[in-house]
C-alpha cells in the first residue's frame, strides 16, 4: 500500500473515529435511561394494584353507593395496572433520561447555552409534573363531577378500568405538555424565531388556539376544555415575562440596546 493510501486510511479512520465515539456514548445513554425505566418498574409493579386504585378514586368517590368500576375485558385486571406501573416508571425516570439527554449534548455546547439548558431542563420536568398534578387535583374531580350528575336518571354507570386508564393517561400527557408552555416561549425567544413583542401582540390569536387545543385535547365539555385553556393562556403570559428577561440578558451580553 502506498504512504498516499496510508495518508488516506489514516484521515478517514480519524473522521470516522468520533462518529464511533458519539454513536457509542448515545448507546450508553440510551442504555443507562432503558435501565432506569426498567429499576423504577421493578419497584412500582408490587404496588400497581394499589397505585391503580389511588389513580381512580377521584372517579369511585363519585359514583353512587353500591357502584363500582367493572372490567368488561378479561384480561384487563392485569393489563390496565401493569400499563399504569410502565407510564408511572417513565414518569418517575424522566429526570434521569433528561440528565443522560443532557449530559450528551453538553459537551457541545458554549459556556452561555450550558447555563440556560440546564435551567430550562430542570423547569420543565416540574412543569410537566405541576401539570399532571393540577389533572389530579383540579380537573378530575370537576369533570368526573359533571359527568356523573348529567347522566339520564336510571342510568347505572359502571366505568371500565382500560378506559378510564386510557382516559386519565391522555389527560396527564394534555395538562403535563400544556404547562411546558413557557419553556417552548423562552426557546423561541432565545433562538430569535421570534421576541417578546411580537408574541404579544399575537396575543388574541394566542388565546383562541388556546381554547381550540383545549377542545381537542379534552373530552367535549366546557369544564375541561376552559380548565386546560385558561392554564395555557396564564402559562403564555408568564412565557412572555421571562421572555423578555432572557432577551434583555442576551442582549445586553451581545452589546446590543433591547426592545422597550
Amino acid at each position: 500500500m502506498s504512504a498516499t493510501q496510508d495518508g488516506q486510511q489514516t484521515s478517514s479512520e480519524q473522521q470516522e473515529m468520533p462518529l464511533i465515539e458519539h454513536l457509542l456514548e448515545l448507546r450508553n445513554r440510551l442504555l443507562k435511561m432503558v435501565l432506569a425505566v426498567i429499576i423504577c418498574f421493578a419497584v412500582i409493579y408490587p404496588f400497581a394494584n394499589e397505585l391503580y386504585l389511588l389513580l381512580s378514586q377521584p372517579l369511585r368517590e363519585l359514583l353512587p353507593v353500591g357502584q363500582t368500576m367493572i372490567a368488561t375485558d378479561i384480561t384487563s385486571p392485569f393489563f390496565a395496572p401493569l400499563k399504569l406501573a410502565l407510564v408511572l416508571a417513565v414518569f418517575v425516570a424522566i429526570p434521569i433520561i433528561l440528565y443522560q439527554l443532557w449530559s450528551f449534548v453538553a459537551p457541545g455546547l458554549y459556556a452561555h447555552e450550558k447555563r440556560l439548558a440546564f435551567p430550562l431542563l430542570f423547569t420543565s420536568v416540574l412543569l410537566f409534573y405541576a401539570g399532571a398534578a393540577f389533572a389530579y387535583f383540579v380537573v378530575f374531580p370537576l369533570v368526573f363531577g359533571f359527568f356523573t350528575a348529567i347522566g339520564p336518571e336510571g342510568i347505572v354507570e359502571l366505568p371500565d378500568i382500560s378506559s378510564y386508564l386510557n382516559f386519565v393517561l391522555k389527560m396527564f400527557f394534555a395538562f403535563g405538555i400544556a404547562f411546558e408552555i413557557p419553556i417552548a416561549t423562552v426557546l423561541l425567544i432565545l433562538t430569535g424565531a421570534t421576541t417578546p413583542q411580537d408574541l404579544a401582540a399575537k396575543r388574541p390569536y394566542v388565546v383562541v388556539a388556546c381554547f381550540i387545543i383545549g377542545m381537542l385535547l379534552t373530552p367535549p365539555d366546557i369544564i375541561s376544555q376552559t380548565l386546560l385553556a385558561v392554564p395555557m393562556w396564564i402559562l403564555f403570559e408568564f412565557g412572555i415575562i421571562f421572555g423578555r428577561l432572557a432577551y434583555r440578558e442576551r442582549a445586553e451580553a451581545d452589546g446590543e440596546e433591547p426592545e422597550a
